[in-house]
Formats: structure tokens, C-alpha cells, sequence
């Protein structure tokens, strides 16, 4: 596996793969901002600098999380949130098999090891409330306000 640390406005970013995928991207307060970022992050690298840079919205790179059954069946749920739209954890659940699922379906979101590119952020509390996300919810905030900027009405 190959690591590389880039610079976000997040936060310095950790992105870990290898020529099967990239297996984790995360935001941490470690590391150090990589010179070289080896072939096969690459393109993970550069295409989340277009992200933030506002020059992207959808990821094309080999994704290769580890997870359980369940876990995969909601992070490839979650890759159906198109960009700049938002579901409820109530949604969500309903769509992986009912209501019952929602805590297993809230566990799995949180332990999404593909920051951004699978976007647990846009998951939301019924009642429109940013709630529970590993990185922080000025964070969520953060990436929600990016996808969707609000436009200042003109008064003229």
C-alpha cells in the first residue's frame, strides 16, 4: 500500500491505495504534505484538488474500500447521492431495507473509509440536521455549503 498527504481546506488529506484502488481517504492533523505522491494515487490526489478547487463534482478513479457485505451494500448507496443534494438516514435506511436498518445503516456511514468520494456527508437528520460525521460537523457543514452554494440574492 502507498500513502500520500495533500492539502485541502479540510485539512491535510490521507489518501491510501495501491494498483487494485484507493482504499482510504481521510482527513487527519498528521502527516506531512507529501513532494512526491507515488503513480498510483496520482489521480485520487488530483482529482480531489479539482474538487475543492470547485473543477469537479463526480470521482472517476479504481475505488477499493475494505469492508463487510453490509458495509459495501451502503457505501455503494451512498455513490447515488448525486452532487449537491442531500438524503435523511431515514431515507437511506428505507432504500437498504427498512426502517429497522437505520442504526446498522448510520454505523456503516460512519465508518466510510472514502472521504468525499463516497459522500456520507450528504447524509442528513430527518429534520434537515447535520448529525453524526466522523471529521466533524463544521466539516460536514463545510462540504454541504461547497456542493451547493447558496447565490446572494441581488437587491437590484
Amino acid at each position: 500500500m502507498k500513502t500520500c498527504f495533500i492539502n485541502s481546506p479540510l485539512g491535510i488529506t490521507k489518501i491510501v491505495g495501491d494498483e487494485n484502488g484507493i482504499t482510504e481517504i481521510s482527513v487527519t492533523s498528521e502527516g506531512v504534505i507529501s513532494e512526491i505522491i507515488p503513480t498510483e494515487l496520482q489521480e485520487a490526489a488530483a482529482q480531489l484538488s479539482d474538487y475543492f478547487d470547485g473543477k469537479r463534482k463526480h470521482f472517476n478513479f479504481k475505488l477499493n474500500p475494505k469492508g463487510t457485505d453490509f458495509q459495501q451494500k451502503v457505501w455503494q448507496e451512498l455513490l447515488q447521492i448525486p452532487f449537491g443534494k442531500t438524503i435523511s438516514y431515514l431515507d437511506l435506511s428505507k432504500k437498504l431495507g427498512g426502517v429497522k436498518a437505520i442504526r446498522a445503516v448510520a454505523s456503516a456511514n460512519g465508518k466510510n473509509p472514502l472521504w468525499i468520494v463516497v459522500p456520507c456527508h450528504r447524509v442528513i437528520g430527518t429534520d434537515g440536521s447535520l448529525t453524526g460525521y466522523a471529521g466533524g460537523l463544521w466539516r460536514k457543514k463545510w462540504l454541504l455549503e461547497h456542493e451547493n452554494p447558496s447565490t446572494q440574492q441581488s437587491l437590484f
